[in-house]
């Protein structure tokens, strides 16, 4: 099975490398099973004409995925969103972990705790 891709599925912020975003983002799309375990990704080069980039910049993207077991390469074959579950559940875990840590800045930025924080989101406006 192969995923549609259409160039609006990014959101790209100029301010940050773009093969960072494209990490960020795939891995979401994994995680929230988007991208559903062995899906064909595009090649390198389809990819990379679709979302209007340098192949290399998907090449990284690519290899970055791969490191983290979210991606998988057969030679001749394709590239394909893993079937590896754990590999999936520990991304998640880290995306989690960035969250909390993001979460915690803000609210030390603010001198409050996270439950503090957390409490004054919560509440109702009146």
């Amino acid at each position: 099975m192969d995923f549609i891709w259409k160039s609006d599925q990014f959101r790209i912020d100029p301010a940050r490398p773009l093969y960072e975003q494209f990490v960020e983002q795939l891995r979401a799309m994994i995680v929230r099973g988007v991208l559903a375990p062995g899906v064909r990704m595009p090649s390198v080069r389809e990819m990379a004409a679709t979302i209007r980039v340098n192949p290399t910049t998907v090449m990284k993207t690519y290899q970055e995925l791969e490191r983290d077991r979210l991606l998988v390469t057969f030679r001749g074959q394709g590239t394909y969103v893993t079937t590896d579950t754990e590999a999936i559940w520990e991304s998640k875990r880290t995306i989690v972990r960035e969250a909390v840590k993001h979460l915690r800045e803000i609210a030390e930025s603010l001198d409050l705790t996270v439950d503090q924080l957390l409490e004054l989101a919560l509440e109702k406006e009146e």
